[in-house]
């Protein structure tokens, strides 16, 4: 299983406050900034994990999840909603596209990271320069 994952986030600042949460830890992360980007993307690069925002331009993420749950090539990729929808429902309407679970902006830096092992193992040890 791959251990790259794919962030799926069109806020700016919130991309990167994860990319760097998760690169800090060594895991390995590229990022699409809409849903269409990210199915493309999760084709061609295979992710060990997608953590998918759900308000997206072009194709929002309930979308881009079903668009990737159909495809078999792709459906067992997990796919981890990170959303600031927090209203009655949200989270059922995210398992039922086809999430594995959801996590609630703002999010607490342990439960990205355990969120992240738990779906592609702990990061590779980063090699120490000299």
């Amino acid at each position: 299983m791959s251990q790259l994952i794919l962030v799926v986030e069109d806020d700016a600042t919130m991309q990167k406050m994860a990319l760097k949460i998760l690169r800090s830890r060594g895991f390995t992360c590229e990022s699409a900034p809409n849903g269409r980007a990210a199915v493309a993307m999760a084709a061609a690069l295979k992710p060990g994990l997608i953590l998918m925002d759900l308000s997206l331009p072009e194709m929002n993420g309930w979308e881009a999840t079903r668009t990737l749950k159909a495809n078999p090539a792709l459906a067992e990729i997990p796919v981890v909603a990170i959303t600031a929808h927090a209203m009655v429902g949200d989270r059922e309407t995210a398992i039922a596209a086809g999430c594995a679970e959801c996590l609630t902006k703002p999010y607490e830096l342990d439960e990205l990271i355990a969120v992240a092992e738990h779906y592609v193992g702990p990061a590779e040890p980063q090699a120490k320069i000299a």
